[in-house]
């Protein structure tokens, strides 16, 4: 049996690995510990194979961050990261998994401009929050040896039963609009219940490097809207020719391309020798809308 303990109460991502893992229950023992404070440090991590550190602060401000909020990302996101590494490594821990993320590479291309990330794309963080997580992944490479390996993800937006960010505003809309702008994108998303099986691979493989896993498909922004609005019986109707109004709402705020804009891993990086795409997008839309046993 391998033990894995989930640095960081209560997130979206470690609550939802864990339910995943309950069909496992006689293979791995999932703990948590809550990273609020300094009472994890007296947790004895010496009783775990794996850490799987998931404890951070999501981006969630649109425009300028104040000095001490910018502050908290890099304790948080970079300190606390490299602090739980080392006390893993330190107490024998054999695997630690870091959550990054897509954002390491900036932002969204705006409508009508391609961004493909490939293995070899340099990261380019747009912002504080983004590099606090190159800095973190910095920080992580150099505590790896044979002894002590180090899995880092770096995950496409995350979506899922529950989920916070732009599912539940697409998921709103899809129930209410009648109708709903086309707009030519190209997203990758990775359902969370996939995110979780990929991980479940990487403690069974004890692997170790950086990976980009993603759904099998491509999203759509406005595609999503109507296969969401489908799965509720409602049928939204997509309309061309607001592309440049749309663009032009760009200029003014960031969340037009963070909607419509383009970002997408090409597909050979997220390829693994096992399959972890358990879910196609149709089934994972189903799944989180609750339309499912």
């Amino acid at each position: 049996m391998k033990r894995i303990l989930i640095t960081g109460a209560n997130s979206y991502v470690g609550t939802s690995f864990e339910n995943y893992m309950k069909k496992w229950s006689d293979e791995y023992q999932i703990d948590t510990v809550d990273m609020i404070g300094d009472s994890w440090k007296d947790r004895d991590f010496s009783y775990y194979d794996v850490v799987f550190h998931v404890a951070g602060i999501a981006h969630s401000d649109a425009g300028k961050i104040s000095k001490e909020k910018e502050k908290l990302y890099y304790r948080v996101n970079t300190d606390l990261t490299i602090e739980t590494a080392r006390k893993a490594k330190k107490e024998g821990v054999k695997q630690f998994i870091f959550m990054s993320s897509a954002i390491v590479y900036g932002n969204s291309a705006p409508i009508g401009k391609k961004k493909c990330i490939k293995r070899d794309t340099p990261v380019s963080p747009a912002n504080c929050y983004g590099d606090s997580k190159v800095r973190a992944e910095s920080g992580l490479r150099k505590l790896e040896d044979d002894d002590f390996k180090v899995v880092i993800l770096r995950p496409p937006m995350i979506y899922g039963k529950g989920s916070k960010g732009n599912y539940p505003l697409m998921s709103k809309l899809a129930q209410k609009m009648p109708v709903f702008p086309y707009v030519k994108n190209y997203r990758s998303m990775l359902y969370v219940e996939n995110l979780a099986e990929f991980v479940r691979l990487m403690i069974k493989n004890e692997e170790h490097g950086t990976f980009w896993p993603q759904n099998r498909e491509y999203s759509n922004t406005s595609v999503m809207v109507k296969m969401i609005g489908e799965v509720h019986g409602r049928k939204v109707r997509l309309v061309k020719g607001f592309e440049w109004s749309l663009k032009l709402l760009g200029l003014f705020t960031s969340l037009v391309d963070k909607a419509f804009g383009n970002l997408y891993y090409d597909r050979s990086i997220s390829q693994y020798k096992e399959n972890y795409m358990v879910y196609t997008l149709r089934e994972s839309i189903i799944r989180t809308e609750g339309r499912h046993e």
